[in-house]
């Protein structure tokens, strides 16, 4: 369900554009929430607090679907159906939830990721083949010898759907040598659960 559409103009529209975008969004229930929050909407994002764009509402949803109370509240319901989410209750609420989710977006879109020194180094250099799988205190081995050291334990039994992506990502390549870009996007995922971990746990915050 993309955000945007690209229409493509009709051949006798006076737009030369190939294609014009617009939002994939319910015109009603942005109404609704247009009222509900006294702000107005806007196709676009703006420097302006006093309106809301496509942008905002899908963080808004990305954090609502992120908040541990909302899914342990509704977790039977959405083992057998979609989300659904709830209004905002007031553009304060709104906006905290738009800030968590554009967090949590950009984390898991990996944009500008800075790594920390200390966490899932890769300090022994050999053959760097993912043999065997296993987490020895902070240490997750890939073989006899080689490990990424400082994995928390939060982030290696993070589960995002039904798997836990630290320890999928190298079940998926056993067999197979890691490069330095491997290397470090491991890193980066291991970064990333533990952010969306810490992220997760202020949602629901008050």
């Amino acid at each position: 369900m993309p955000l945007y559409l690209y229409i493509k103009n009709g051949i006798a529209d006076n737009d030369k554009r190939q294609y014009h975008k617009q939002h994939n969004l319910n015109k009603n229930i942005i109404t609704k929430i247009s009222i509900k929050l006294g702000l107005q909407f806007t196709e676009e994002k703006e420097d302006n607090e006093n309106t809301f764009a496509p942008i905002d509402v899908l963080d808004y949803i990305y954090a609502v679907l992120h908040s541990p109370a909302y899914r342990e509240k509704y977790k039977e319901f959405l083992k057998i159906d979609f989300p659904r989410v709830p209004y905002p209750q007031n553009a304060a609420q709104f906006w905290r939830y738009v800030s968590f989710g554009a967090q949590l977006r950009r984390l898991h879109l990996m944009e500008n990721i800075e790594l920390l020194d200390d966490i899932s180094v890769f300090p022994i250099a050999d053959g760097n083949e993912v043999d065997s799988m296993k987490r020895i205190d902070d240490r997750v081995f890939i073989n006899d010898t080689q490990y990424f050291d400082n994995v928390p334990l939060e982030a290696w039994n993070f589960y995002i759907g039904g798997y836990q992506p630290a320890q999928k990502w190298l079940k998926d390549r056993k067999g197979k040598i890691l490069n330095f870009d491997d290397i470090e996007h491991y890193r980066k995922i291991i970064h990333v659960l533990m952010q969306t971990d810490t992220i997760m746990t202020q949602i629901d915050e008050i």
